[in-house]
């Protein structure tokens, strides 16, 4: 950071980029990070491409964001093309004006092209605790990529402090990230649970010791909580809600799966409300629009965006069931994947598991779940024990949920596909 604020990492070319609209898509995450870093305040526009976003998408996503210069990594193209590079050279210019720059994010799980909202600065570190930042020996770790909401937010929260961050390299495996993370002294790390579920089942779990835990971007179901807490006993747990829409709404510190009811309707910076079952956000964390506008609005006239994720009161407690586009439709009934998964990860032999449809003729749909065993236990296992373990899986389902939200079918396997983001991957099977 030192030598940034000193020098340059594109080649002593921002200037160029003063007032423009950049396409930001490197290879690399710390290229993407000097790059960030450095084109706030001089770009009037950052549009921040995920790596695994398809070619396809890019000429719309030019258009649409009238971009005129692009931030790369990997060679020449496009109408302005600036390298980044990982070397810093010494600054030779600075631009003479400043922009309070529009940070574009892509939203992910999405067919077709992806929807670009727009943040600030002052949105995308609204959440974060200046207290926290004066902590000097603070080492961050995270499971998602920076060009994404979540990794943002931790690569914000490491440049704000005093602290470092260790990133990903492309094509480093789970257990390779693991043992690098346990050599540089990781204190922080953040990831989904599906990200932490890959990361327990790598024996290089161990090579860390982290004293603060962070999941979000999936519902945090107490399977998980409660194996990290037996894990990793010295760290503090917390889970957050947080999405590209909402930005980061709460966090829950408790060691339980949901957030209690008196989070709602409580004044503070963070509004939030239920309305239809669905969990409605309102702050100065939000998004501030869509790029390309539209028909379609990102809150409502309140000043509330809807975030789609249904919740369901059980005494003192808000409880997660799952998005409202993920619905299972069994004979018109609903059924939620993620309500079935959590019941599912109780299995104490249940390392993750994923619910999706199974077409049927005469209900529409039934209820289909695979599931990953621990200790390397799958289709391979002695099948009198693979037997076993169905059984029990369907007798804890059938005991916690109603008839039609049990599965139908249950498959081990030895691993699940999680998307690019970090979440299961929920295709239909």
């Amino acid at each position: 950071m030192g030598d940034l604020v000193r020098g340059t990492s594109l080649g002593g070319r921002l200037p160029e980029l003063s007032g423009r609209s950049v396409l930001l898509t490197t290879r690399d995450q710390l290229a993407a990070a000097l790059a960030l870093i450095e084109l706030d305040g001089v770009a009037s526009r950052l549009i921040i491409c995920p790596p695994d976003l398809p070619l396809e998408h890019v000429p719309s996503l030019m258009a649409r964001g009238a971009v005129d210069a692009i931030v790369s990594d990997q060679g020449p193209g496009g109408p302005l093309q600036v390298i980044c590079n990982l070397d810093i050279l010494p600054a030779r210019e600075e631009p003479a004006e400043f922009h309070l720059t529009e940070w574009v994010l892509l939203t992910s799980g999405t067919t077709g092209a992806p929807k670009m909202l727009i943040h600030d600065v002052r949105t995308l570190t609204a959440a974060i605790d200046s207290s926290q930042n004066q902590e000097t020996d603070v080492v961050w770790g995270t499971f998602y990529d920076i060009r994404r909401f979540g990794g943002l937010q931790i690569l914000l929260r490491a440049a704000l402090g005093r602290g470092s961050l260790v990133l990903s390299s492309p094509g480093e495996s789970v257990g390779d990230y693991l043992l690098r993370l346990g050599a540089l002294g990781v204190t922080h790390i953040s990831g989904t649970p599906s990200h932490w579920r890959r990361a327990l089942m790598s024996p290089q779990a161990h090579a860390i010791a982290p004293r603060c835990i962070r999941l979000s971007g999936e519902v945090a179901d107490q399977a998980i909580l409660n194996t990290l807490r037996s894990f990793y006993p010295q760290a503090a747990i917390a889970h957050a809600f947080a999405s590209t829409e909402a930005g980061v709404a709460f966090e829950v510190n408790d060691g339980l799966e949901g957030f209690p009811a008196s989070v709602v309707g409580t004044p503070g910076e963070v509004a939030i409300k239920i309305k239809d079952d669905s969990l409605r956000i309102r702050s100065a964390r939000t998004a501030l629009r869509y790029v390309d506008g539209g028909d379609e609005a990102l809150a409502d006239k309140e000043g509330f965006i809807d975030t789609g994720d249904i919740v369901e009161l059980r005494g003192d407690r808000y409880y997660f069931l799952g998005r409202r586009n993920g619905v299972i439709n069994v004979g018109g009934l609903k059924v939620y994947p993620e309500e079935v998964e959590a019941v599912i990860n109780r299995h104490p032999a249940v390392q993750i598991a994923v619910v999706r449809s199974r077409r049927n003729s005469i209900t529409g749909s039934l209820v289909s779940a695979d599931v990953v065993l621990k200790g390397g236990s799958d289709t391979s296992s002695a099948n009198t024990q693979i037997a076993d373990f169905k059984r029990e899986i369907l007798q804890i389902c059938q005991a916690s949920l109603a008839a039609h939200k049990v599965p139908a079918t249950i498959r081990c396997v030895p691993m699940l596909e999680l998307a690019a983001a970090g979440k299961l991957a929920r295709h239909r099977a």
